[in-house]
């Protein structure tokens, strides 16, 4: 909670300093509008600021060299700034100078704060762009994308760069997660226990568990924030909005599925990350004392959710990966996590230009979305990456032990239908941080009047959203 409210606090001071930067700042930006001839060839250098490790540079080196056979006289800078969070204050901070880089890892939350001083480029004339560029070897290709390129990113994915309420695109994907459920398919085997695909098939099956190991806690799920959103696009109820009000999350609908929630947890059903204090992977890979048999979490982390393999290499029980519960089936819903990529407006059009060029080459290149995919651990998002023999042989390989991973990805890409994004405003992040308390704080309360405490607890919680913005 004390890092909630910091991080709140800190969301706070730098919304003041891009207000006071920019008194006049639109909700909406005008449309980049793109030079008559495109990129003119001149020496630009563009500064990308990401969160990679030692493990993604090297992937990334190598297809900077290749972007360069093509445009040599662009030079990418690439600066590692910690994690999300730390990229989105590095930036916000940077533009009240006029400081900000070409580039960046984002969330739409992000991109939310950035415009509260204009400082986010729009794509859309960029991306519809017939212009022609010439590249060193003479050959050419259209400044924007063509049809089968846009038909071939993952339609969430995509449209996240529209969710900010005024129709207009401003981010495009790189790589993404979302969640997955990860159960001891071991056990489930033993015990002849069906995989959930519903709430309430999960219910059965948290009650099944229980039986069969009753000091257990058969479901952890890491993210509070998640649920509650994800319970909100499942059942179509209100959650937040990008016009007019923005937060809209207390409502009976909602309400009633964390008095639900909250009485599985009575039961000794589920914890969550808060009320765990760690990540619930330690729960579910644990072979001795207090143990689940089900983890919801990050489909980026499926190592972590792999026990430790013994002296002789094997593990001590297999790994399976589903999609998370639904409260339809037919019509799943599952959030999309990852980083997009952000240009930042400039004085010189051509470094936009050209930041534009270095987004779409690592966006639409087949080689690199499957380097990129198998070194992180995120998923691609371009279906063709799908025919990429190393990527296909990746996938092919998918199991629950050693290629946990690629067994990860498999799931992600056969769930490319479900993916949903949420309304991003500047206040966005603090509905998703404050709805996250919530259901922690709902989870644990107890006595005749739970349905009262609920209510009270949404209320505190709007009450803040609205403070704070």
């Amino acid at each position: 909670m004390k890092k909630i409210v910091a991080s709140l606090l800190l969301v706070v001071m730098m919304v003041a300093l891009l207000s006071a930067c920019a008194p006049a700042a639109k909700k909406t930006n005008s449309a980049f509008a793109v030079p008559a001839g495109g990129y003119d060839g001149s020496a630009v250098t563009i500064s990308f600021y990401n969160t990679m490790g030692s493990n993604l540079t090297p992937v990334l080196d190598t297809y900077i060299a290749e972007f360069n056979k093509l445009y040599p006289n662009i030079t990418i800078e690439y600066t590692s700034v910690g994690g999300y969070d730390d990229v989105r204050e590095q930036i916000a901070t940077e533009i009240t100078v006029g400081n900000q880089p070409n580039l960046a890892y984002c969330y739409p939350d992000h991109v939310a704060l950035y415009n509260l001083a204009g400082a986010v480029a729009t794509l859309d004339n960029l991306i519809d762009s017939k212009i022609e560029v010439k590249h060193a070897d003479g050959t050419t290709e259209i400044l924007g994308l063509t049809a089968e390129q846009k038909a071939d990113f993952i339609e969430g994915y995509y449209n996240e760069g529209k969710q900010f309420g005024d129709g207009l695109m401003y981010t495009m994907p790189l790589s993404k997660s979302t969640e997955v459920l990860y159960y001891n398919k071991t056990f489930f085997e033993a015990n002849n226990i069906a995989v959930p695909t519903t709430w309430d098939e999960l219910e059965a099956v948290c009650a099944k568990i229980k039986e069969l190991d009753p000091k257990s806690i058969p479901l952890g799920y890491d993210s509070e924030s998640n649920w509650f959103i994800t319970m909100c696009e499942q059942q179509g109820s209100a959650y937040t909005s990008a016009t007019g009000d923005h937060f809209l999350f207390d409502n009976a609908e909602n309400r009633a599925f964390v008095k639900k929630f909250n009485e599985w947890y009575q039961k000794g059903y589920l914890t969550t990350q808060n009320i765990y204090g760690a990540y619930t992977s330690g729960l579910f890979v644990s072979t001795t004392g207090t143990r689940s048999y089900m983890s919801i979490g990050s489909s980026a982390g499926a190592t972590h959710q792999r026990p430790s393999a013994g002296a002789d290499g094997k593990y001590p029980f297999d790994v399976g990966i589903a999609t998370i519960p639904q409260l339809n089936a037919d019509k799943p819903k599952v959030i999309s996590q990852g980083p997009s990529l952000c240009i930042f407006a400039k004085e010189n059009p051509q470094e936009v230009v050209a930041s534009w060029l270095f987004v779409k080459f690592l966006t639409t290149n087949v080689g690199f979305q499957a380097e990129f995919s198998m070194a992180s651990g995120y998923v691609p998002v371009i279906k063709s990456v799908n025919d990429n023999e190393a990527y296909a042989s990746f996938i092919a390989s998918a199991d629950g032990g050693n290629y946990i991973s690629a067994l990860s990805a498999k799931v992600c890409l056969e769930q490319e239908h479900a993916y949903y994004t949420s309304p991003a405003f500047n206040g966005s992040s603090t509905a998703r941080d404050e709805v996250g308390a919530l259901m922690t704080k709902c989870l644990l309360f107890k006595g005749d009047d739970v349905d009262a405490q609920i209510a009270t607890a949404f209320q505190d919680a709007i009450d803040e959203c609205e403070y704070s913005n």
